[in-house]
């Protein structure tokens, strides 16, 4: 899924990314799931020299390009995915593992907002937050 311009999201759609930018895009979207900033580094340092401070650039950039997006893991720590990956969770307060849901239940909001408002959405994020069936059999 290499591409090495910006997406129709994008309002800049005839310019290219900047190496870096295009280098964490690429990795992003070549992972099944959402990654944090120092995983990504790593993937990235595979295939290049890059330091976690221009991952972190990088990620801010392709989110105000609207071609990632982030949540927050039950333990705070950001995790990004291609926008592409629509997907949302049910989040563990007690032992911060996240399950996703099968469908997106707001996707029909979003195309109906779309038109009706002012404003160019570029993703949205839904996630519950509560305790996983083993959890809640735990002692306390």
């Amino acid at each position: 899924m290499k591409s090495n311009s910006l997406s129709p999201n994008s309002n800049s759609q005839h310019h290219r990314l900047p190496r870096n930018q295009q280098a964490v895009l690429d990795a992003l979207n070549q992972q099944p799931y959402p990654l944090s900033a120092q995983e990504l580094c790593g993937v990235v340092r595979e295939h290049q020299a890059i330091g976690l401070a221009t991952v972190y650039r990088a990620l801010e950039a392709l989110k105000l390009h609207g071609l990632v997006q982030s949540r927050a893991s039950a333990n705070g720590e950001l995790l990004y995915s291609p926008i592409e990956q629509d997907q949302h969770y049910l989040t563990c307060l007690q032992c911060g593992q996240s399950f996703p849901l099968e469908q997106c239940p707001v996707r029909d909001l979003e195309a109906h907002l779309h038109p009706s408002v002012p404003f160019k959405i570029y993703y949205h994020t839904l996630e519950f937050f509560g305790l996983c069936e083993p959890c809640t059999h735990q002692p306390k």
